[in-house]
C-alpha cells in the first residue's frame, strides 16, 4: 500500500487532483495567475491606467510626460513613474519571459513602446502558463511577483498610499526592489535565500553605483 501523501501545489496548500498529476500548480492557481496577467494589459488594463497617473491630467500612456505649459512643470508621481518606466512593470515581466523562454516556453519580444512590450509580454506568459505548470519549478515566485504588480496598481489607482521601494544589491549583482513589509525573497540571480531581515540589511543598489 503506497502511503506516500499527495503531492501539494506549490502556490496554495491544496492537494493536486489525480487529473493535475505532473503539475506544480493546481489548475484554481492557473487560473487567478491567468487573471491578474489579463488584469495587467491591455488599453484599459492597470499598466495604461497607471500610465494616465504619472501627472495630474496627464491623458497619454508611453512613459513621462512632459508640461503642457512650457513654464510649469506638473509634478511627477514617482511611485507611478518607478512602476511604469523602463525598469518596473515592463521589466520584470520580460525577465520572467526570457526565464521561461530558457524552459522552451515562448521566446523574448522584439522590444516597441513601453505599452507594446507589456502587451507582447503578457501574451507570451498567458500562451504559456499551461504549459508552465508542468515545466517551471519557480511558479510560487512568479505568482507573487504577478500578484504584486496588481496589487500595487490597484491600490495607486484607488488612492491607497504604498510603502516605498528601496532597491536592493545581492553580492551577485542582481537589484531587487524591497520595502519595510518584505516577508524575504530568492535572488533570481544567484538562488539565495533571504529572510526579512537579512533583505532589509542588503546594501542599497543606488549608493553602490554611485
Amino acid at each position: 500500500m503506497n502511503d506516500a501523501p499527495a503531492p501539494q501545489c506549490v502556490i496554495c496548500p491544496r492537494q493536486l487532483l489525480d487529473h493535475e498529476t505532473g503539475r506544480y500548480l493546481c489548475t484554481l492557481c492557473e487560473h487567478r495567475i491567468d487573471r491578474d496577467l489579463r488584469e495587467i494589459a491591455g488599453p484599459s488594463g492597470l499598466y495604461a491606467r497607471l500610465c494616465l497617473r504619472i501627472q495630474p491630467g496627464q491623458r497619454g500612456g508611453d512613459g513621462p510626460a512632459v508640461s503642457s505649459s512650457p513654464g510649469a512643470r506638473t509634478p511627477v508621481n514617482e511611485a507611478v513613474l518607478s512602476l511604469t518606466a523602463n525598469g518596473g512593470i515592463v521589466s520584470t515581466l520580460e525577465t520572467w519571459v526570457e526565464d521561461w523562454a530558457s524552459y522552451g516556453l515562448g521566446v523574448h519580444g522584439t522590444g516597441g513602446r513601453l505599452q507594446h512590450r507589456v502587451d507582447q509580454a503578457v501574451g507570451t506568459l498567458r500562451r504559456n502558463l499551461g504549459r508552465a505548470a508542468y515545466r517551471h519549478p519557480a511558479l510560487d515566485e512568479f505568482a507573487r511577483e504577478i500578484g504584486q504588480i496588481v496589487r500595487q496598481a490597484e491600490a495607486i489607482i484607488n488612492g491607497e498610499r504604498q510603502p516605498r521601494q528601496i532597491p536592493v544589491l545581492c553580492p551577485c549583482g542582481t537589484v531587487r526592489p524591497v520595502t519595510l513589509n518584505t516577508d524575504g525573497f530568492t535572488c533570481r540571480g544567484c538562488g539565495i535565500e533571504y529572510g526579512h531581515s537579512e533583505a532589509l540589511r542588503l546594501p542599497l543598489a543606488e549608493r553602490r553605483a554611485a
